[in-house]
């Protein structure tokens, strides 16, 4: 089953977390520096993936269907690719869906997937998430 949900990014929830995580690109911060660089407004930095598509993914991976033992769980991975920058006031709209369920030895790997565009319908970023359940 696929979930989806739409994100209005914020220029203060950019910075905000540019900041956090020790981002130092005028890109994210600087409004005049982004509009020299030719974009409309502060850029968010790559793993800023992470805030916009977890509203999409958390019913994906908490779905009881699929039904993952969270007091077992141990995030696995992470993986993403980026297509284009997504910049403050974009709406992004992320579909996400639980993809695979595998056992090795005595594992359980859950595999989920995501696809994020922007308001125009272009590809900003697709991912890969990996959970196991001991």
């Amino acid at each position: 089953m696929a979930h989806s949900d739409t994100y209005l990014v914020g220029r203060e929830k950019i910075r905000e977390y540019a900041a956090a995580v020790g981002e130092q690109n005028p890109l994210c911060f600087d409004v005049a520096a982004a509009r020299e660089a030719g974009y409309e407004d502060v850029v968010a930095p790559p793993m800023f993936a992470a805030v916009y598509k977890w509203r999409a993914m958390r019913p994906a991976v908490l779905d009881p269907e699929i039904g993952i033992d969270f007091s077992r769980l141990v995030h696995g991975a992470q993986e993403f690719t980026w297509h284009l920058p997504v910049i403050a006031g974009d709406e992004i709209t992320t579909e996400a869906a639980f993809v695979d369920e595998a056992k090795r030895g005595e594992i359980r790997v859950y595999t989920f997937s995501s696809r994020s565009t922007n308001q125009r319908g272009e590809l900003v970023c697709e991912g890969t998430w990996t959970n196991f359940v001991r």
